[in-house]
């Protein structure tokens, strides 16, 4: 989920532990699959499958998950379901646009459990290109602030990322968000590296033009509708232009 930086790193900690790990990981693996279905089985010549690999490595998914869904996505193994991505739009609690990615054997299914979702939760879906004009795909890269050994600091994010096309590096407190146009994502995640930098994610988001501040009242209920929509199966991200301060999000921790 991709809003407010500072619920996403959140998110992004309490992931990890979470009771919806199984989930989580389910989700990992079919990234895996579909990009080795796109792009074939070998992560050196197929930037998404390395970076989906990566990413479910980070959230300790075993190796053998991940090979055997390397094998499936290429073909090496039998067994892979026929996934499509589709892009939901619509508005959430407090206007808040958003946009809805599935991954999905049934497409049908998918609607239905999306378009429920939001509107028992206080949201409502929208036509095709209503919403997605306030998005740009980007590329974002998370890197945490303490690794092995180190600290890593706002400066020596951008030193190493600058020459390699990053457009702005943002503190978001335990971690750093580097944004980048979505063509130059894996020329920044190289620079990272070879920087000797660890990172715990790169992935091509869509990332809001402007953002709509909300009230405690606003932000709970859409961090209510996120987690349903999380829950879903098909679902696979969620983008949405919000933004809340840090004195709500602090009202909100300690409620």
């Amino acid at each position: 989920m991709s809003g407010h930086s500072k619920w996403a790193t959140t998110k992004h900690k309490k992931a990890v532990i979470d009771a919806k790990r199984g989930k989580m990981f389910a989700k990992l693996i079919k990234n895996i699959e579909v990009a080795a279905r796109m792009g074939g089985g070998d992560p050196g010549g197929n930037p998404t499958l390395y970076d989906a690999i990566q990413k479910a490595k980070k959230s300790s998914v075993p190796n053998d998950n991940i090979d055997r869904a390397v094998k499936r996505g290429s073909g090496a193994e039998t067994g892979g379901a026929e996934y499509s991505t589709i892009m939901y739009e619509g508005y959430g609690p407090g206007g808040v646009a958003m946009l809805i990615e599935c991954l999905t054997d049934n497409k049908n299914r998918a609607a239905m459990e999306v378009r429920t979702a939001m509107t028992r939760n206080g949201g409502s879906l929208a036509d095709p290109g209503s919403v997605s004009f306030l998005f740009h795909r980007k590329g974002v890269v998370v890197v945490p602030a303490e690794q092995e050994g180190r600290t890593v600091t706002e400066d020596d994010v951008l030193e190493a990322t600058l020459e390699a096309g990053a457009d702005a590096v943002n503190d978001l407190g335990e971690a750093f968000e580097v944004i980048s146009e979505s063509s130059d994502l894996v020329a920044v995640r190289t620079a990272l590296q070879a920087a000797g930098i660890d990172y715990d994610s790169a992935d091509a988001n869509f990332v809001p033009d402007s953002t709509v501040a909300l009230d405690a009242d606003s932000a709970a209920k859409v961090f209510r509708l996120v987690d349903v929509l999380e829950d879903l199966d098909d679902v696979q991200n969620i983008f949405a232009n919000f933004d809340v301060p840090d004195e709500v999000m602090a009202e909100l921790e300690d409620a």
